[in-house]
């Protein structure tokens, strides 16, 4: 998989990228990640990206005559199977949202900033908006930090155990169940023993209860759904 990311603050991604499974991921080349500095690609002597909005109204607006060259020079290159801009309007990020995109070749993730972009880039360019949370932040940059991570840890032979995946949580709609390990009495504090018996099928019926309850309780959100 290759991801592009278009950014004005590229340094605020390329410490998350150097750490952990992504950095293995590209370490075997299971992954290509790369920054793109926004203002490379602006005509202004000063680098600018940003401009007054038309109608007035407090805020800046990021320029389209950039971010269009932007992409379009790395259109030149290869086919894109996705262009992103993350969003706060965007269609929710999920964990089947996650194992779909995993599929793809090629992606473009667009870091916003300021009152947002140029309405012309979401309708000629971008083909997926994608929001993680209801909430706002100062720019796309941690939004495209969470999308990057969620995609590359479900790309075959980057964890350890292909299996691991598989059984995280949301992966079945459902939260992951609780998890021990040694010793199995600390304080007083015991292991459930049915996790010690041996016994694979009690021990897979009692992790899904446990989901089951665990989600009713914490994420009944997603049992409504």
């Amino acid at each position: 998989m290759r991801i592009d990311i278009i950014t004005i603050f590229p340094e605020m991604l390329t410490e998350p990228f150097n750490h952990s499974i992504v950095k293995r991921a590209q370490e075997k080349k299971l992954v290509n990640i790369y920054l793109h500095q926004l203002r490379d690609f602006t005509t202004d002597k000063h680098k600018k990206v940003d401009d007054y909005a038309f109608s007035g109204g407090a805020g800046m607006v990021m320029m389209i005559e950039p971010i269009a060259a932007c992409i379009e020079s790395l259109k030149k290159e290869r086919d894109y199977d996705e262009i992103i801009y993350t969003s706060p309007d965007g269609e929710m990020f999920d964990q089947p949202m996650a194992n779909s995109m995993s599929l793809l070749k090629n992606i473009i993730i667009l870091c916003g900033h300021y009152k947002g972009i140029d309405e012309r880039i979401r309708e000629h360019f971008i083909t997926k908006e994608i929001s993680i949370g209801n909430y706002v932040l100062s720019g796309g940059e941690l939004a495209a930090a969470v999308i990057t991570d969620a995609l590359v840890r479900l790309l075959p032979g980057v964890l350890g155990n292909e299996v691991s995946a598989l059984s995280d949580s949301f992966q079945n709609n459902l939260v992951a169940p609780p998890v021990y390990t040694r010793p199995r009495n600390f304080r007083g504090m015991q292991v459930p023993e049915v996790l010690l018996s041996g016994n694979e099928q009690l021990i897979e019926e009692w992790k899904h209860d446990q989901s089951l309850e665990r989600t009713k309780v914490r994420r009944p959100d997603i049992i409504k759904e």
